[in-house]
């Protein structure tokens, strides 16, 4: 498809210039009209989807305590998906690391496409596994985790999550890890995917082992999963939306893919106690297409509320 998208760059002037040369008055109008139409087509399928966003967000949130607390986060990479190449994902790895987080946390769908493991090329199963064996390269004093996403058990939880571990990220699946820090220790905790084939995901059963007295903060690839997770929790990370892929002026984002994405599509959300921040991520899924929704990493920097 990319390589058709080309083709269309290519040729599409040509043939723009071939019809305003024979048309007329109402002929110039349609040609007028089809060339922006192109131009963007040629943005939303070739150049923003290729882009590179870093987003710096603050969150004071009444769960935390203590100094402030820098996270990288990185989701919905969809290696193999048209945009996003091993090499790609290293580079936008590398531009992660240089924002120096403390803590680097993935949120999923390291898979690109749907059809499972069996069902694809070796070239494309060496791409997606290669891409989570890439996590491997980023840096933060407080460690690297992760949690899977749909795309992954579509593609084969267990083998992406072998691929993962075998990064040194470990994968959080309804469990948590307690972080220490000379300022205060912070609990970390991982939802099951909605498609997983082992649990489902529980915030309950996710944080059963961590005090009230420590803040705690939830990684989930789904941000339907965001009603379950308790006041008391400083802030939650969902990607999974890609922020619609596609948002439209004064229409919106026509399509989103679950009804959480729908109702917490993009950005920060606070609601009484709780947070919530959606990622868009890097990657694309079902059309290789970013119109105002540019690929991102983004940098939370969570703090205590005044």
């Amino acid at each position: 498809m990319i390589a058709l998208a080309w083709i269309g760059a290519v040729t599409g002037p040509f043939a723009a210039w071939w019809l305003w040369r024979r048309g007329a008055t109402i002929t110039h109008v349609v040609v007028g009209i089809l060339a922006v139409a192109y131009l963007l087509a040629v943005w939303a399928v070739l150049i923003e989807p290729r882009t590179l966003t870093v987003r710096h967000v603050a969150v004071d949130s009444p769960g935390w305590r203590g100094p402030p607390l820098r996270i990288g986060v990185l989701s919905d990479t969809h290696v193999g998906s048209g945009h996003v190449t091993v090499p790609g994902l290293r580079r936008t790895l590398a531009r992660l690391n240089a924002e120096r987080p403390d803590l680097i946390v993935f949120l999923g769908d390291y898979a690109g496409g749907h059809l499972p493991e069996g069902d694809r090329s070796p070239a494309d199963r060496a791409a997606v596994l290669d891409g989570a064996a890439a996590l491997a390269e980023a840096r933060a004093p407080l460690g690297r985790y992760a949690v899977l996403g749909n795309h992954d058990w579509w593609f084969g939880g267990p083998s992406v999550e072998a691929a993962v571990r075998g990064a040194g990220v470990p994968v959080l699946e309804n469990a948590a890890v307690r972080i220490a820090r000379p300022e205060g220790a912070f609990w970390l905790a991982g939802l099951a995917d909605l498609y997983s084939a082992r649990s489902a995901p529980s915030a309950a059963a996710a944080l059963g082992e961590v005090p009230a007295s420590e803040p705690a903060i939830v990684l989930t690839h789904w941000p339907d999963t965001f009603p379950g997770v308790p006041d008391r929790v400083a802030l939650t990370l969902a990607g999974h939306s890609h922020c619609g892929q596609v948002n439209l002026p004064f229409v919106g984002r026509p399509v989103l893919p679950s009804p959480g994405s729908a109702r917490w599509p993009c950005g920060l959300y606070r609601e009484g106690k709780r947070r919530l921040y959606v990622t868009g991520g890097v990657g694309t899924s079902i059309l290789p297409v970013r119109f105002r929704a540019p690929p991102e990493i983004v940098i939370v920097t969570l703090s205590a509320a005044p």
